[in-house]
């Protein structure tokens, strides 16, 4: 990067400040730099102007006229030409105004996504699979009044590693899904809201046979075990809790799978033979021969025999007081409200 582009485009500087350095950046609309950004991510006017549904011509224009504003700021244009057929180049100056612009661009939809939560105009659900169909029942008391105020609910699918950090960082405002907590009713959730819909606890599906495996075993008994385990999520979470950080370590893993169908045709393969860990309600299904992908495998009991003792609870989640400080015909509060009447029915 040019000197002169060095003092106008420093490190960790806002694009508003260098839109006020002179007039010519005023015309710079969020469009062009919407654009400047897809151009720096297809590497050309053409693919570009196809991922934005936009003829051509109108992409080159907007690109010409900020190569323009630049040459004359910054004494070199922000993308050039390398020849019919050929992706453009990104100059110095190109590559540092697409980082100011993602980060602006992405600071300013936050800004905007904040002010319609907090005005009720908007409302953005994070859900597991399995949850789907309970946010489906809650939204059935909502879904008019929504609909009347014109108030957009937006479903996010969410992971159980991801829960937390999602509230957090406040790109959902409700979760719906599973958690690991002690068993016996207790939790740590001092920075959340909670409304309990169940507790459960966990069961195998295997393919070894009877005289290997009987109809119960305990968590203690797990390390004896060949096991087929998630990589991350609910699952692994447990076994964190039981055997630490490097449970891989301490447990037989025949395989590793990211997603429960994948095991459960893998056992009934018999390429592997082994366990696999999944919700009791899973279970229950599995053993009803009420899914297609476990057909022919057994369910034995996981007993909860080693600490600490933990269990699953499924729930809703908001953080912590939020909801008080809107009023109570928000669609934060009336969404919550739903939940809670469902639980209670």
């Amino acid at each position: 990067m040019s000197t002169s582009a060095r003092l106008l485009l420093p490190a960790g500087n806002q694009l508003s400040r260098l839109l006020q350095t002179s007039p010519l950046l005023l015309d710079t609309t969020l469009d062009q730099l919407r654009t400047l950004i897809t151009v720096h991510e297809t590497r050309s006017a053409l693919r570009a102007a196809r991922a934005l549904g936009r003829e051509q011509s109108s992409v080159q224009k907007q690109l010409d006229t900020l190569n323009r504003n630049f040459k004359s700021l910054c004494g070199e244009p922000l993308v050039v030409k390398q020849g019919r057929g050929k992706d453009v180049l990104i100059t110095p100056t190109g590559e540092a105004l697409v980082e100011l612009a993602k980060e602006t661009l992405g600071d300013w939809l936050d800004a905007i996504h904040e002010c319609r939560r907090k005005l009720g105009t908007t409302l953005t659900v994070g859900t597991t699979r399995f949850m789907l169909d309970s946010l489906a029942k809650a939204w059935h008391h909502v879904a008019d009044d929504f609909r009347r105020r014109d108030v957009e609910l937006k479903v996010v699918h969410i992971r159980t590693k991801d829960i937390w950090r999602k509230l957090e960082s406040k790109e959902v405002d409700i979760v719906c899904g599973s958690v690991v907590t002690p068993a016996g009713g207790g939790s740590d959730f001092a920075d959340f809201d909670v409304i309990e819909w169940r507790r459960g606890g966990l069961a195998l599906l295997t393919n070894l046979p009877a005289h290997r495996l009987g109809d119960r075993v305990g968590t203690g008994e797990l390390p004896k075990l060949p096991l087929v385990v998630p990589g991350d999520g609910l699952i692994a979470e447990f076994l964190r809790g039981w055997f630490g950080p490097d449970y891989r370590n301490e447990l037989d893993i025949a395989a590793e799978i990211d997603e429960i169908q994948y095991g459960m045709s893998l056992l009934r393969s018999g390429l592997v033979e082994g366990c696999m860990i999944v919700t009791s309600g899973l279970g229950v299904v599995a053993a009803n021969n009420e899914l297609r992908e476990g057909s022919g495998l057994r369910v034995v009991e996981l007993r909860n025999d080693r600490k600490p003792e933990l269990e699953r609870l499924v729930g809703v989640f908001a953080r912590k007081e939020e909801r008080a400080k809107f009023p109570s015909d928000h669609p934060l509060n009336l969404l919550w409200a739903a939940f809670q009447r469902e639980v209670a029915d």
